[in-house]
């Protein structure tokens, strides 16, 4: 059978070289070279999967959990490790499960990928324009040259960082075959603030703090690490949170700078705070407790002087700061454009794929795989996982 695969990306040679062990198969991408976004990924470490267990894949898929059980079933995180360990890559795991490569380099999944596919043909600086079925085969046009296949394998991508190739092709391919695209929009991607001390601590780190949110009257919240940019909230948390404010209609944030402690906890800690240190400023409280670049934001926003002396601190303004400590507000201005985006939330309608094979229900022999269909997860190496599943699946079912 003759295959073609769009797109040189995880999910397609992780396909191709599966199918290339009884196919003939042809993979087209418009780069220079395959895996381009895969370069970048993890900072340009890759973060390739997570140690977890089925479960706990599951459990940070943010669309598509149900479309995805059985593909990560048939192709578990475990089976992503043993499968590039085989290929000679020492994989790493470290906080939060995140697995990386010892060496800390993407190009050395991508040797492994590639090497995968030494029986494919390759076709690079080749951009797809469009796809046509021919009665039982598929017409694959390119600039110059007209390809006929028995099989089509859409894994162009999705929206974001459209520099690697990822230009949202693959959902105008979709619709030529009828199918419905739920809007894509970024997901993974820093959530911007309108208050302007933002622009006064840009760079600084967050540690152990819970940011929460309100989306449409329900509530959500991540502990972890996060990081003010100049008119923004970036790191794990934070891009893990916008994957769920995408698409709402009003999203409160606030966030928790001491979420171990209940606020009678917290009350205790500050009476001892005060006590030890009655004729110091309030300002030097503060610093015990909150990032130093922080204390003028915290002083204005309760109205104390950071001059004033902790034994002139009343009842109610202690209160206060417990209160925001607790609930520190952040406005909420929307998110940054797709283009920003680390993946793509939206994509094929998972109604119209089948689960086992990832083939499309409304035209045979044409397949999904990968970040072009309608499923994205949080921060943590569960997207690539995502592609590697997917497509496993499509590989091991395509009839």
């Amino acid at each position: 059978m003759n295959i073609a695969i769009i797109g040189g990306g995880a999910a397609g040679l992780m396909a191709g070289g599966f199918l290339s062990e009884s196919h003939e198969v042809t993979i087209f991408d418009s780069n220079e070279k395959c895996g381009k976004k895969l370069y970048i990924t993890g900072k340009g470490r890759c973060n390739v999967t997570n140690n977890c267990d089925i479960k706990g894949y599951l459990e940070n898929v943010v669309s598509g959990e149900k479309f995805m059980m059985s593909a990560i079933n048939r192709f578990t995180p475990q089976d992503t490790m043993n499968f590039f360990e085989e290929k000679g890559v020492a994989l790493k795991t470290e906080r939060g499960g995140r697995v990386f490569p010892v060496s800390d380099k993407s190009s050395d999944i991508i040797k492994a990928l590639t090497h995968h596919c030494k029986h494919c043909k390759i076709k690079l600086n080749e951009k797809i324009e469009e796809i046509k079925k021919d009665g039982e085969l598929f017409k694959v046009f390119s600039k110059n040259k007209v390809y006929n296949f028995d099989r089509v394998i859409i894994a162009t991508g999705g929206k974001s960082y459209p520099a690697t190739g990822s230009m949202g092709d693959g959902y105008k391919f979709a619709e030529k075959f009828g199918h419905k695209i739920i809007k894509p929009r970024g997901a993974l991607i820093p959530i911007k603030i309108k208050d302007k001390f933002c622009s006064d601590v840009e760079g600084l780190p967050l540690k152990n703090v819970t940011l929460k949110a309100v989306l449409d009257g329900k509530g959500k919240q991540l502990f972890g690490e996060m990081l003010f940019t100049y008119d923004a909230i970036s790191g794990p948390i934070a891009l893990s949170m916008s994957s769920y404010c995408g698409g709402m209609n009003k999203v409160e944030l606030s966030l928790d700078f001491k979420p171990a402690l209940s606020e009678g906890q917290l009350e205790a800690r500050l009476l001892r705070d005060f006590n030890s240190n009655l004729n110091r400023n309030f300002s030097y409280v503060l610093k015990g407790l909150i990032p130093h670049r922080l204390v003028s934001e915290f002083a204005r926003r309760l109205k104390v002087s950071e001059e004033k002396k902790v034994n002139s601190i009343t009842k109610e303004e202690r209160q206060a700061l417990i209160k925001l400590l607790k609930n520190f507000t952040l406005e909420y201005n929307g998110l940054y454009p797709i283009e920003s985006g680390i993946v793509t939330s939206g994509g094929v309608d998972l109604k119209e794929v089948n689960p086992k094979s990832m083939e499309s229900k409304l035209a045979a022999g044409l397949y999904f795989i990968g970040e072009v269909l309608d499923v994205d997860c949080l921060t943590g190496g569960y997207n690539l996982q995502t592609a590697f599943s997917t497509a496993y699946s499509c590989a091991t079912n395509l009839i």
